[in-house]
């Protein structure tokens, strides 16, 4: 073999080991968006679980509040029932977020229902399931940034392109829902 031959076979195998690497990576940074997106399912489903126990709570309390137990219920099914991507699954998320809060909102002005302990609890684990959401979009979107530097660094975008990686969304708010989320919630009477 000339020596020309084992440099090029050289060089081939360096850029056939590179591109095995980078594809692994890519992978695994893939099966990390994936299993966070499942870690934010799990806890949107407990949130999901914990809703009607709540609403059944506060009805005893605040019968002539339907139209707020409708929006919440309303919510609650949008969002269990969304199978889209990731922009409509967190609007509708955000929305029952916004919907719950109107229940908590609800207690402030029924005493009876404050002092209630299963509404108590219940608010709690719904207080601690909201920040378990957050912690996993936190987690999601940490992954989903990661394999999208990834995708777009030279040279590994010309591997990622070749085998059809593509930029992936983050779970986040657009500005309209930011603001509808940090109002105050109006309780009219």
């Amino acid at each position: 073999m000339s020596q020309n031959l084992i440099i090029i076979l050289s060089v081939i195998g360096v850029i056939v080991l590179y591109a095995i690497a980078v594809f692994n990576s890519l992978i695994s940074k893939r099966t990390n968006v994936t299993e966070s997106w499942s870690d934010i399912q799990v806890q949107m489903k407990r949130r999901y679980d914990l809703i009607p126990n709540l609403v059944n709570t506060v009805k005893g309390y605040a019968k002539h509040e339907s139209e707020t137990f409708e929006k919440v219920v309303q919510a609650r099914a949008s969002a269990m029932n969304n199978q889209g991507d990731v922009k409509s699954q967190a609007a509708d998320e955000n929305i029952l977020s916004g919907a719950l809060k109107s229940i908590f909102a609800l207690a402030e002005n029924y005493p009876d229902l404050k002092a209630n302990q299963n509404f108590l609890e219940l608010q709690q684990e719904i207080t601690d399931t909201e920040d378990k959401i957050q912690a996993s979009r936190r987690f999601y979107n940490s992954n989903v940034r990661s394999i999208n530097i990834a995708i777009q660094q030279f040279p590994k975008n010309l591997i990622a392109k070749m085998l059809g990686f593509r930029k992936m969304e983050f779970f986040e708010l657009n500005d309209s829902e930011k603001e509808a989320v940090s109002k105050p919630v109006e309780v009219k009477f």
